[in-house]
């Protein structure tokens, strides 16, 4: 088999991966109401338990460059993979609020190992490749997350209860996991595509990853990016029932226009970068999202307020995929360094920054908390339009 063919079929099998991870992700918000339900939490308790999926994923995802280059990325895909599917079952039968916090701690920390080492290994295959992939990388990590919430709940309609559909679920992840993980490149592989300078600039001194300003600058910018789509998550339904009125049956049309229309950009987005350039995608992308929610806040509309959900899906889409391919190519910095470093400080985002969102919107109003988050993406596309390339 010549390297194009081993590149090709390790580019489908990351894909695979990506779809797995946001399946995976996804499963467990269904599950959500049976476990209230199953150990009686009122809605704090949950929150908190919430808060350990979160905690369990950013606390690791350092740990995960670490492992890569032990190991290399396949063999730690294969295990934190797997450690995610087993663990989505596990949930729904920890019998107290102890034992669940612990086992969504784990399934979050195998859902950011697998984060982590899945986008190291999609920058190896991009480089090799030598066409932007990662986009369409996100894209299906967003399919992924579509197929899950949707999957568990269309197994129950037909007939399964909770445990034996998340049981399917899991079977499935690991099938894909086990079948693809053979075509992913080895260690042994990852470490030709350096010596064979796919990444000249890497082999000389190397500069620690986490204090250089390159890394902190990608990782702010992907927090700021991250926490609008935690915005959308977790404070869009909120805004259009108290501020546009619309049904609390109805509510969740905000965060579905904007899930699709950022998934159907990121499966386009590499085209768009490839020819538009990295730079005009996150400079054109950032103002179109922070516009976005402007048009959102602004207008009394609802059908103009989606529109701007759905602008900010479709800016925000590629700008992430984006920064990851920055960081595998800054000089002097490996890709399993970079790319934990700039994961961890973007996926605080998604954690902290509907927290601090809240803070504002109690202090002042929501509709003054989304107007920061449109102020942040702007922002982003200013600084990085005048930006020095690395």
């Amino acid at each position: 088999m010549d390297d194009n063919q081993i590149t090709t079929k390790a580019k489908k099998a990351t894909q695979y991966i990506f779809l797995v991870c946001g399946f995976a992700l996804s499963s467990w918000a269904p599950m959500v109401p049976f476990v209230k339900e199953r150990l009686h939490l009122n809605d704090a308790n949950l929150g908190l338990l919430l808060l350990l999926l979160g905690a369990g994923a950013i606390s690791m995802m350092p740990l995960s460059g670490y492992l890569s280059k032990l190991y290399g990325t396949r063999v730690v895909i294969l295990i934190s993979g797997l450690v995610a599917a087993i663990f989505l079952s596990i949930l729904l039968l920890m019998p107290n609020p102890w034992m669940m916090g612990a086992a969504l701690f784990v399934f979050g920390a195998g859902i950011g190992v697998i984060d982590v080492a899945m986008n190291s290994h999609g920058i190896h295959v991009q480089n090799q490749y030598r066409r932007p992939i990662m986009s369409s990388l996100h894209g299906l990590f967003s399919v992924g997350g579509l197929c899950g919430a949707l999957g568990l709940g269309l197994l129950m309609r037909a007939g399964l209860n909770p445990l034996t559909a998340a049981i399917s679920i899991s079977i499935l992840l690991i099938i894909i996991l086990l079948w693809k993980y053979q075509f992913l490149f080895s260690k042994e592989q990852e470490g030709d595509m350096q010596e064979n300078n796919i990444h000249p600039e890497n082999k000389i001194k190397p500069r620690s990853g986490w204090l250089s300003s390159s890394v902190i600058f990608l990782g702010a910018a992907c927090f700021a990016v991250f926490l609008s789509e935690g915005a959308m998550l977790d404070w869009s339904a909120l805004f259009l029932k108290e501020s546009r009125g619309i049904d609390a049956e109805l509510a969740g049309v905000g965060y579905a226009t904007f899930s699709i229309a950022m998934a159907i950009m990121r499966l386009l987005g590499d085209r768009i970068v490839e020819r538009f350039s990295g730079k005009t995608v996150v400079v054109g992308g950032g103002l179109i999202a922070a516009i976005g929610i402007f048009i959102a806040v602004a207008t009394p509309w609802i059908p103009t307020t989606l529109l701007g959900f759905a602008l900010l899906g479709v800016g925000a889409a590629n700008i992430v995929p984006v920064f990851f391919s920055e960081g595998g190519r800054l000089k002097g910095i490996p890709a399993s360094t970079a790319i934990p470093a700039i994961s961890t400080m973007g996926y605080a985002g998604q954690l902290a920054g509907p927290a601090l969102l809240g803070f504002i919107a109690y202090h002042f109003s929501l509709t003054a908390a989304l107007t920061f988050t449109g102020a942040l993406l702007l922002s982003v596309a200013l600084t990085y339009a005048f930006r020095k390339a690395n």
